[in-house]
């Protein structure tokens, strides 16, 4: 059965913070928000137990979330290299990617530790 299009109706104030549905502040959170905005900066609480700061960083792996642009070329590869790589089965181009990746990575510091000689 069709009706008419629903119609979200105005939000209230969301929790007594003064925002309104509209989008505008009221008054009082207007001037609440500008009392923050006028303390100086030494007064701000740093230890808000929701955002805490981290200092031990021994755990971190380096370039976990790091995902490299990857481009579409056409590569020509000898039919036996590439055999073996589809014979380890799905993830062949990625695998391919990996051995590509660790031959540049060390002629890489292969240059690199010439060049500090």
């Amino acid at each position: 059965m069709k009706g008419r299009p629903m119609r979200k109706e105005a939000s209230k104030d969301l929790a007594g913070t003064g925002l309104a549905g509209t989008g505008e502040l009221s008054p009082e959170a207007f001037a609440r928000l500008q009392a923050v905005a006028d303390m100086p900066e030494e007064s701000i609480k740093l230890d808000d137990p929701d955002a805490p700061e981290i200092r031990d960083w021994t755990g971190a792996v380096r370039g976990r979330f790091y995902r490299p642009t990857k481009q579409l070329k056409s590569l020509r590869v000898d039919s036996d290299v590439l055999a073996w790589f589809q014979a380890q089965g799905p993830g062949y181009q990625t695998r391919i990617n990996r051995v590509l990746r660790a031959s540049m990575l060390r002629g890489l510091r292969a240059r690199q530790t010439e060049s500090q000689e």
